[in-house]
Order: C-alpha cells, then structure tokens, then sequence
C-alpha cells in the first residue's frame, strides 16, 4: 500500500489537485487495485516520473471509458 500511496502523492502533486481528490477519482474507477496494484511488480520498477505518466494516462482513459466528468 505504500507504493499506491505513492502513485497517489504524484498524481494529484502532478495535477495541482489534493490527495483526497486524486484518491476518490482513482477509487471510483477502480484504478488501484486494478491497475496500480494489480500491475505492481511493473510498475515499481520504474521511475516515479514515468509511474505518475502511467497512472495518470490509465485515469484519463478509465474516467473516459466510464465517463466520469472531472
């Protein structure tokens, strides 16, 4: 959980947004435990630059899929 709470920090740091903000959006999708967690032992062993690049591009592309409105 560490590691998501990571990806989590640099989302929303990246996006200018609050943690609590990028957390709901991310949950509501189900990107955690479907993507950051689920694709962990990848993803960890990339820069935290390109992660917060994944995580981001995967939650555009969940909210789209399931249009969400940010």
């Amino acid at each position: 959980m560490i590691f998501a709470s990571s990806c989590i920090e640099s989302a929303a740091r990246q996006r200018n947004v609050s943690t609590t903000e990028m957390y709901n959006r991310m949950k509501r999708v189900g990107l955690i435990d479907g993507f950051i967690l689920k694709c962990y032992d990848g993803l960890h062993t990339q820069s935290r630059q390109h992660v917060t690049e994944d995580v981001l591009g995967a939650l555009d592309i969940w909210e789209a899929k399931n249009a969400i409105q940010r």
